[in-house]
Parts: C-alpha cells; structure tokens; sequence
C-alpha cells in the first residue's frame, strides 16, 4: 500500500499511482511472453517518440520514466529481458 506523498509522486512521474499493478500487466502481456522486457521498454520507447511529434513532451517524459522502470526490473532480475525463440 502506498501513503499519499508516494502516490502524488508516482502520479507525477508515470501519469498513474499503481506502477507495480503496471508492471503486473506487463508480466501478463503477450508481448512480455513471447519477447520479454526489453521489447516491451523498445515498444514504450517508440510510444514516447510518438508523444513527442505530437508535442505532448509531458507525456513523453512519463512514458520514458515507465520505460526505465521496467529496464530497471529486468537489470535487478525481477523481469526476463529477452525471452528465447529458438
């Protein structure tokens, strides 16, 4: 459970106040199960790129600071980076 300056914080930094939920959908996604973390990080960046050539440069930032989020996991070994095709 988080206080309120935590959620004010994350409401600032990632546009939500539930980045472990967040993260919880990652692990389910179908992007997550067949490539893992990093395409999912690549697939956010690209999304931040777009947000930019619209000019939503804040939304930009919170979608980065997802992004970070989830590499950071996958370096701590909390999430899988790449999964294996072969």
């Amino acid at each position: 459970m988080t206080n309120a300056t935590q959620t004010t914080s994350n409401e600032s930094m990632y546009g939500f106040n539930d980045i472990e939920g967040y993260i919880d959908q990652v692990k389910e996604s179908i992007t997550y199960k067949l490539h893992g973390g990093h395409f999912v990080v690549a697939g956010l960046m690209s999304d931040a790129q777009e947000q930019m050539g619209y000019g939503n440069t804040e939304g930009a930032r919170q979608t980065l600071n997802i992004a970070k989020t989830i590499l950071f996991q996958i370096m701590d070994g909390d999430l899988i980076g790449t999964r294996s095709t072969r």
